[in-house]
């Protein structure tokens, strides 16, 4: 039999549910006001804004909208990665360099399990999340699609298939890139690890620079995006969907982390963001889960 919950004088259902949106909004609307009166401490936030067709949240904080990936406009850019040189000029410009980034000895350890208070299940999602967010040309992951291994480059679109064959949202709450968030989180395992490793510099680094200010974005546009996971894009009146990825404040996120691990990670990340096909979004949008199997959809990319 079904229980039902019984709510307490006062509530109603769903209010829990509205005031939660109502606070990620307010923490959202509180960090652009924070920003419109000062820069984060390492990042340099341009003057003026750019129209990149998404919508707060989804835009992040302004002045740093130039830096995240634009929408392709020829086939060749699907998938291309950033390069060194464009990796290096962004992280600059949100306030990082490479002296911030773990020496090669720091990140093996890292990815490991190794060093101080080292953990392989947190190393293999570490390990995992960069694997998915660099799942560009040349770049494939691989899954059991249908009882067989199958190729797959996607960051484009801002999705991937995970090991099992399906087809999500790098932020799906299924995907180690949504569950790497705890150990992200300030008094996590990798701020732990960082100091415990001599490398608190590059955690003092990592929150001088836009990754701080960003990431109050990107938490908010999660928490409103529901099971899918995706972003809605508008611009010269055209709407289109792609994963939250590849929304610019969680872009810069990933970005921020992957350089300061190795500045050659975050060099392979995707440079263009590529419209999902509107069948494959609408699948997945009306999926409870927001997965699909990726053989029903595989067409679509190729």
């Amino acid at each position: 039999m079904r229980g039902t919950a019984l709510l307490g004088p006062g509530h109603r259902r769903g209010a829990t549910h509205h005031r939660r949106t109502i606070s990620v909004l307010a923490l959202a609307g509180a960090c652009i006001f924070s920003l419109a009166v000062t820069q984060t401490a390492g990042g340099k936030a341009a003057a003026d804004t750019v129209d990149t067709g998404f919508a707060i949240p989804f835009a992040g904080a302004p002045g740093y909208e130039h830096l995240a990936p634009t929408q392709m406009t020829s086939p060749d850019q699907l998938n291309q990665p950033l390069g060194q040189q464009a990796a290096d000029e962004i992280a600059g410009e949100v306030g990082l360099n490479r002296n911030d980034a773990l020496s090669e000895e720091q990140y093996r350890d890292l990815i490991t399990g190794g060093g101080v208070g080292g953990s392989r299940e947190a190393a293999e999602v570490i390990d995992e999340c960069a694997r998915i967010l660099t799942n560009t040309n040349g770049r494939p992951l691989y899954s059991d699609v249908d009882g067989r291994p199958t190729p797959s480059v996607l960051a484009s679109y801002g999705l991937y298939v995970n090991p099992g064959g399906l087809l999500e949202s790098p932020a799906n709450a299924d995907a180690p890139t949504r569950q790497v968030n705890s150990l992200i989180a300030p008094g996590g395992f990798v701020g732990t690890w960082l100091r415990n490793n001599g490398a608190t510099q590059t955690l003092i680094a990592l929150y001088r620079s836009a990754y701080t200010v960003q990431a109050v974005y990107g938490f908010a546009a999660q928490q409103i995006s529901g099971a899918a996971q995706l972003v809605t894009n508008t611009k010269a009146g055209v709407n289109s969907e792609v994963g939250m990825s590849m929304a610019p404040p969680l872009w810069i996120v990933n970005f921020a982390l992957l350089y300061i691990l190795k500045p050659a990670l975050a060099a392979a990340m995707p440079a263009h963001w590529a419209p999902i096909p509107p069948a494959v979004a609408d699948a997945i949008k009306s999926s409870p889960t927001g997965q699909v199997p990726f053989s029903a959809y595989a067409s679509y990319f190729r």
